[in-house]
């Protein structure tokens, strides 16, 4: 079910408990059955409509904040979450309870962060075979050659694995711009070291189809019916 974008791997769980899935019709009660690729998964009315209420919220996060929990001296972005900081003033916020982050966003960066209670969003950001671009303007310190372009965009390793492609494009003198299809912790700046560059400063401007847009640093808004991270 989680495969096939349908929801989580836990609410799969628990909407096959509440008897809300069928296979062919008929309803599925034992976790991890096999099914073959041919047959069709649906969910029955009460569990989609669990689904449509799952929120997503877009947030413009500032250094000095932590992407998940908060750690000594630095407060979760998640609590940025209110009306007073809604990119649309009047715009009430959402119930923080269980909006998780959906991908990591260091301490000193900024940019486009991502907080969900759909776990159809959250896999399809964060799952180890995701292939979601996101793209970062990161300001220089140093040198660019080509020579550490090639590299960044390929050839690199962090802790004994290597790295995914990227694309990487010098924007300005001292700018690179830079696309990810995964997030290790602090892959750009431990990238960046490994050529004898350091980033001054970081920002993400897009993931998948969203991008950062007008969003005001520090403001937050919803991800709209019609908006999708994917093609």
């Amino acid at each position: 079910m989680a495969q096939r974008g349908l929801c989580s791997r836990r609410e799969a769980d628990r909407f096959i408990e509440q008897g809300q899935v069928r296979v062919d019709g008929r309803i599925v009660s034992t976790l991890g059955i096999k099914i073959r690729p041919d047959q069709t998964v649906s969910l029955d009315r009460q569990a989609t409509l669990a689904q449509s209420r799952q929120v997503t919220v877009l947030l413009n996060k500032p250094p000095g904040y932590v992407s998940g929990l908060p750690e000594k001296g630095y407060p979760s972005a998640v609590r940025l979450i209110t009306g007073n900081n809604a990119q649309i003033p009047g715009c009430r916020a959402p119930d923080r309870h269980g909006l998780a982050p959906a991908g990591r966003l260091d301490i000193d960066s900024t940019g486009l962060i991502v907080f969900t209670r759909d776990g159809r969003i959250a896999r399809c950001l964060i799952a180890p075979d995701s292939t979601i671009e996101k793209e970062y303007h990161v300001r220089i310190e140093g040198n660019i050659t080509d020579a550490k372009l090639k590299l960044l965009s390929h050839g690199l390793s962090l802790d004994g694995r290597a790295l995914k492609p990227a694309i990487v494009t010098q924007r300005h003198d001292l700018e690179l711009g830079i696309i990810l299809t995964e997030g290790r912790k602090r892959q750009i700046r431990r990238m960046c070291e490994l050529v004898d560059l350091r980033v001054s400063s970081l920002i993400r401007v897009r993931i998948g189809r969203i991008p950062l847009g007008n969003l005001q640093r520090g403001k937050w808004r919803l991800l709209n019916p019609a908006e999708t991270f994917t093609v």
